[in-house]
């Protein structure tokens, strides 16, 4: 799903008669919720908060991405000064095929569909994981070994040497790094309700359980106090692939993390303000309203999503009232 005006109105569509049809099915989405500074359409504000007021009830789990977190990542860590969407969508590829791996590979932990919606989505409505990806090396850095290599032999060794680095204990510490994160959104200042943890490659139990402990320890890695457990962990044997000659390089093992943060309410947050700022004008609202529909319905979904603000909110709270679970529960 996009924020742009057919794939927010298509997907909400599609997403109401798959609902229908098929009730009982999880349901996964991936959704690029507009950036902070990046924007492809004036109208961003409204399709965002229309789609996901729409939608809420339809999807178990919706993994959110924004384009500007992507070309940031695209710039910093792949030296590609001026990202396109080839770019961008090979990345989010990477993360697609880590969370489908488990359904074509074997592994020592295999996660599968439901176990994400199991693990991630502790109230029905506060299911928008925030996902991680490491390593993001250059696919140049590895052509630069080969080009400056004297023999395939150097090549190879130079090739092994900088990958030998990557450990299991680096990978786990590089998903925690907002920098490699795919929501511009600081983790740091809020709380984790869950993460989900999907190594792929030449990865070992042991090896996991040593970073994951580690991981606990840090001040800056905070969970919610009525969920001390937070991890759930997939290892599946098969090394992440990559297109031949594209960006990002071949590498031994690799790690993607979804995680439940109530920080991703910053997300929700800045899309709330420039929607106020445009409603309160009636901006464009004409086009919609000539197209079939109400004003009612933004003041609906707006209203919607100052709920889920809320419950963010309250979640992120040390104590959760039984009052506020009810009530959210239905």
């Amino acid at each position: 799903m996009s924020s742009g005006g057919t794939g927010s109105g298509f997907t909400s569509l599609l997403m109401e008669r798959l609902s229908q049809d098929y009730g009982k099915k999880s349901k996964l989405e991936f959704a690029i919720y507009p950036a902070p500074q990046v924007s492809t359409a004036v109208v961003e504000p409204y399709n965002s908060i229309l789609t996901t007021h729409t939608t809420l009830e339809h999807i178990d789990c919706s993994f959110l991405v924004d384009n500007e977190a992507l070309y940031d990542i695209c710039r910093r860590s792949l030296d590609v000064e001026r990202p396109t969407y080839n770019n961008l969508n090979r990345l989010l590829a990477q993360v697609v095929s880590s969370i489908t791996a488990s359904l074509r590979f074997d592994g020592a932990l295999n996660v599968d569909l439901n176990e994400f919606q199991t693990n991630l989505v502790p109230y029905p409505r506060i299911h928008f994981p925030l996902a991680t990806y490491a390593p993001i090396i250059s696919g140049l850095l590895s052509n630069l070994f080969c080009f400056f290599s004297f023999s395939i032999h150097i090549c190879i060794l130079a090739e092994k040497t900088h990958y030998e680095v990557l450990s299991v204990a680096d990978l786990t510490n590089y998903v925690f790094e907002p920098s490699n994160q795919m929501v511009k959104c600081d983790p740091r200042q809020g709380k984790y309700m869950a993460c989900c943890m999907l190594y792929r490659g030449d990865v070992v139990p042991k090896d996991v359980s040593a970073a994951i402990t580690t991981i606990k320890t840090k001040r800056t890695v905070q969970f919610v106090d009525w969920c001390p457990t937070g991890f759930k962990v997939g290892i599946n044997y098969q090394p992440p692939a990559v297109v031949p000659g594209g960006d990002l390089a071949k590498t031994q093992r690799a790690l993607c993390m979804l995680s439940n943060t109530t920080a991703i309410v910053d997300a929700w947050t800045r899309l709330n303000n420039k929607f106020d700022l445009m409603y309160a004008k009636r901006a464009f609202v004409h086009w919609y309203v000539g197209e079939g529909m109400e004003e009612g319905e933004f003041i609906e979904a707006r209203e919607d999503l100052a709920a889920l603000e809320k419950d963010y909110e309250e979640v992120a709270a040390d104590t959760v009232d039984v009052s506020f679970v009810q009530e959210i529960m239905h």
